[in-house]
């Protein structure tokens, strides 16, 4: 499998509980870790590159060139890294042919193979929506940009590189973000679903990208089907979405517990320092 990150230095303890998670629930699967950045010190990418040494894994650091950045709208509010995964196809090697690209605020409870084996039927993404309780969401969301489908989260890509290289052309998204720089609300996530929201796949969110906040609107809308065992069988990603973090005091949702054990057990692996 092919999976990608990208970035800073200030979230790479969240990456190694990721990568805790990933390894003790993919055994034996063949992992190739790509991480993308805007020039990180070789230091701090030293124990990614330790780690994924002592998993058996291949770990492929990418410096990116802002050079294909010389015409984007970069701001605080705009960061070159916001543009990363969408433009996964120009940044990586044209001999790699699709990415799974992971938040770093995740935790992977079940085995990722089935999708990453999923057919694309022919589209550049595969994302899954959180709609919640009501379709408030997705109204809010067709209004403001003008789409008529499912707003999808972009915490969680299965990207089809070579046909992205042929159809994502970066100027098209400078060109957008520049005109609209106002209307973004966030921003990557907005240029995905404006853009690209008709050549994505739907996902299973329940499966691939469980909102962790949730946990009781998940349980409503299954009518009582989605419990926690039923979530610790079935659900591979954990996304904990939003300003409320687990590793952060006074994360009071219901997975933060599960969270911190990934968390301790990295800890205890070496790739955490006391904090």
């Amino acid at each position: 499998m092919e999976i990608l990150v990208t970035l800073d230095e200030h979230y790479l303890p969240q990456l190694q509980v990721l990568l805790t998670s990933l390894s003790l629930n993919s055994p034996g699967e063949a992992v190739r870790l790509w991480l993308m950045h805007r020039g990180m010190p070789d230091a701090a990418l030293e124990a990614v590159r330790r780690r994924c040494a002592q998993c058996g894994w291949q770990f492929e650091p990418v410096e990116v060139d802002g050079g294909i950045f010389a015409h984007a709208p970069v701001t605080r509010q705009y960061p070159q890294e916001m543009y990363y995964r969408l433009l996964a196809p120009h940044l990586l090697p044209e001999t790699l042919g699709r990415v799974l690209y992971l938040d770093p605020d995740i935790l992977v409870i079940n085995s990722l193979r089935p999708l990453w084996e999923t057919d694309l039927e022919g589209n550049l993404f595969a994302a899954a929506s959180h709609t919640g309780k009501t379709e408030l969401m997705n109204n809010i969301n067709h209004a403001r940009l003008g789409t008529d489908h499912d707003y999808f989260n972009s915490g969680v890509l299965l990207i089809d590189l070579d046909a992205g290289r042929r159809e994502i052309d970066p100027e098209v998204i400078f060109r957008y973000t520049a005109a609209h720089a106002y209307e973004l609300l966030l921003p990557d996530q907005d240029l995905l679903n404006v853009l690209y929201g008709t050549r994505t796949l739907p996902l299973d969110d329940f499966r691939w990208n469980y909102d962790a906040r949730n946990y009781n609107s998940y349980l409503l809308r299954s009518s009582g089907v989605c419990d926690l065992d039923w979530v610790m069988e079935h659900t591979a990603i954990l996304h904990f979405c939003g300003k409320a973090k687990p590793w952060k005091k006074g994360y009071h949702h219901r997975f933060g517990v599960l969270y911190k054990h990934y968390q301790n057990l990295t800890r205890r692996a070496g790739f955490l320092g006391g904090d």
